[in-house]
Parts: C-alpha cells; structure tokens; sequence
C-alpha cells in the first residue's frame, strides 16, 4: 500500500508504549498495531484526531505517501 505509518517513530520518540498510547487514544492494543503495522485499511478521523492529540504532532507526522514503485522496489 503507497502510506506508509510512521506511529511507531513517534512513538520512541515520545518513549511512550503501544500500549500507554492504546490506553490514551481509547483503542484496543491489538488494533492499534494493526494500525501501526500498516494493515489498517482505513482510520477514522477522530482516531486519527486522538493520536495526535496523544502524540502531539500532525497528520502528516504519522502517515505519508510512498511511489507504488518504491514499495514494489522494497519487497513491499
């Protein structure tokens, strides 16, 4: 898929655990690293919304656009 997830970077750098995080946005662990992993097929705004809150980034801190080629490129 060409979006990539980056929570796992903001994570280490807030050094916060996938769980402390679950527990704060209000979401299971189990989908958060779906979400983290980058199988989510979609992520609802107000998620969306409560990560960065949590976080306290933007958007675009936790999610980017990767070229299909790149991704074909890497193994992807």
């Amino acid at each position: 898929m060409p979006i990539a997830v980056d929570i796992d970077v903001m994570l280490a750098r807030r050094k916060m655990s996938v769980g402390e995080l679950a527990d704060r946005v209000g979401i299971t662990p189990a989908n958060l690293a779906v979400l983290k992993n980058g199988r989510a097929k979609a992520v609802r705004f107000a998620t969306l919304a409560a990560l960065c809150e949590v976080l306290e980034c933007q958007p675009g801190d936790l999610l980017r656009w990767e070229a299909e080629e790149a991704v074909d490129a890497a193994g992807g």
